[in-house]
């Protein structure tokens, strides 16, 4: 069974002291694999930036729009794919809505199906919330106070986007938090709890149940 995590640096699995990538041990997507065991192969496709319509001016291709095409493409045959995006849609200058983000996702969603080899099933994650004050300045001035609470409203936008889309839905913030060292990714705590959020999610859609939001 193939697996597909699209996302951006918490899906990369970017360390919160900034000094790289955890290891397979730690980050989610890996955490996963060993969980779901050999039967399942997770193709980890994260990108720290990746948006899901926005033209970063300063990072080339990290539109995920732009990419999910080739990538399911690439990956083909899909059984799940699961989509974590949104955080970097919160920075100041795009100045969108949760509502306008989620529209970006439903269009990244469309594209995905348009090139599949065959039907696949889908998870949309809503991703963990920013931290208070990640905007400031020894923290991540892409952000400012709004950033927080835009992304504290994803989580009801994307769930009408996967009604409408027959996906199933999980909310990050449900279970994993930003570390107090960045304020805007998670730790290996976020990580462990992330995978065992998603591993029950997958168990619960292979048996039929998960398809209710």
């Amino acid at each position: 069974m193939n697996i597909l995590c699209f996302g951006d640096s918490n899906t990369w699995g970017y360390k919160p002291d900034k000094t790289g990538r955890f290891d397979e041990n730690t980050r989610w997507t890996a955490l996963l694999q060993k969980k779901l065991g050999p039967e399942y192969h997770i193709i980890e496709e994260g990108l720290c930036g990746r948006t899901t319509v926005f033209q970063d001016e300063l990072r080339e291709s990290h539109r995920g729009l732009d990419m999910i095409g080739v990538t399911v493409e690439m990956h083909n045959p899909l059984n799940l794919v699961i989509i974590m995006l949104g955080t970097n849609d919160c920075k100041t200058r795009y100045g969108a809505s949760a509502s306008v983000i989620a529209r970006g996702l439903d269009q990244v969603i469309r594209k995905a199906r348009l090139n599949a080899s065959q039907h696949f099933d889908l998870l949309v994650v809503s991703p963990i919330h920013l931290g208070h004050g990640v905007g400031e300045a020894d923290f991540d001035p892409e952000f400012d106070e709004r950033s927080e609470v835009v992304s504290r409203n994803l989580a009801n936008e994307y769930r009408k986007v996967a009604l409408q889309n027959h996906a199933a839905f999980l909310n990050a913030a449900d279970f994993a938090s930003p570390s107090t060292m960045d304020r805007e990714h998670m730790d290996e705590v976020g990580h462990a709890a992330l995978a065992d959020a998603i591993y029950d999610k997958i168990t619960a859609l292979e048996k039929g149940l998960a398809n209710v939001i």
